[in-house]
């Protein structure tokens, strides 16, 4: 008679269908870091919010809005090849750090082609700060601190285009101050005990330096030297409209700002995307964004001391600005 094992049937966890879009965490604006042994801090990185899907047979590179910019990455496409994982989604930020070792936005933009540029496209890197799904299994669920376990062996002391966003365990106030003596855009707090959580929440917070925001260009002002930029006019969401915000006068050089008046230039309309009356304006398509650096709102609604820091498609609609 054939002995009968005592041993229980080994279980084996149900794999989760890999998601083929997942909507990023995002940051809530807050004047000062949170206190609190469940918090730890990272640096603000100033580049573009991606998320490096690795799938069988492919690797798949997709903005904050969801749109495809696989072929805009292709040293980080083939760093991700070179993980040790089957299939996994990284959410990071890729950006190109300059001589200073700090993230430049307009470089990145030189590195991705948007204006002419030395800047190559191997210089952009992906840091990467959350791991959401990896070998079948969806980690969502699961607290930070369990994803942050689970990402680190896989990109942690890696000096290709993937690499790790370190956390910090420190006292906030005191990471902030540093951050802003750097020159650093500010800093990203994060509760580590809970999951990952689509959209906007107060369980991930971002303490700037400045405030800092995008909204869509309606058109510029010709500059009293010929050929070049005056001034960029903005504009922000309101529900499906866009509401006249002010404009920005500086934050580009003597040959950006000729680039810049040559890119609008090809996008000049007859109608306004805004109700405004400007003697010198020129209205553009409302196609493109500007990222602002700015200290605060005037009360009739206007970007206050705004400095433009770059430019990028409006195709990726969830960064613009939306007023309440």
């Amino acid at each position: 008679m054939a002995k009968v094992s005592s041993k229980k049937p080994r279980y084996t966890a149900p794999i989760d269908p890999m998601p083929a879009r997942v909507d990023p965490c995002l940051a809530t604006l807050v004047d000062k870091p949170p206190r609190g042994s469940d918090w730890a801090y990272e640096v603000k990185w100033d580049g573009y919010r991606l998320a490096v899907h690795i799938e069988p047979g492919r690797v798949r590179i997709l903005t904050r809005g969801g749109y495809d910019w696989t072929e805009g990455f292709p040293t980080i496409v083939d760093d991700a090849r070179r993980l040790a994982v089957k299939t996994a989604i990284l959410d990071g930020e890729a950006i190109v750090l300059n001589d200073q070792g700090r993230s430049d936005f307009g470089m990145l933009q030189r590195a991705l082609g948007r204006f002419p540029s030395a800047v190559e496209a191997g210089a952009i890197v992906f840091y990467a700060f959350d791991l959401l799904y990896v070998d079948g299994r969806d980690l969502r669920r699961l607290p930070l601190r369990e994803r942050r376990r689970r990402l680190e062996p896989l990109v942690a002391g890696r000096e290709g285009a993937i690499r790790l966003s370190e956390e910090v365990q420190a006292d906030g106030d005191e990471f902030f101050r540093v951050a802003c003596e750097h020159g650093l855009e500010g800093i990203i707090a994060k509760h580590v005990e809970k999951p990952y959580r689509s959209g906007r929440g107060e369980w991930w917070q971002k303490i700037t330096c400045k405030r800092r925001d995008s909204f869509v260009i309606v058109g510029f002002e010709p500059s009293t030297v010929p050929g070049h930029l005056g001034r960029l006019l903005l504009a922000a969401r309101k529900g499906d409209d866009l509401v006249y915000v002010g404009g920005c006068g500086t934050g580009w050089s003597h040959d950006l700002s000729r680039e810049l008046r040559n890119v609008l230039a090809s996008i000049v309309t007859k109608t306004p995307a805004v109700s405004l009356r400007r003697k010198n304006a020129v209205f553009t398509e409302p196609v493109l964004v500007a990222e602002v650096e700015y200290r605060a709102w005037t009360d009739d609604g206007k970007l206050r001391h705004a400095s433009f820091k770059g430019i990028r498609p409006r195709e990726d609609e969830a960064s613009v600005f939306e007023l309440a």
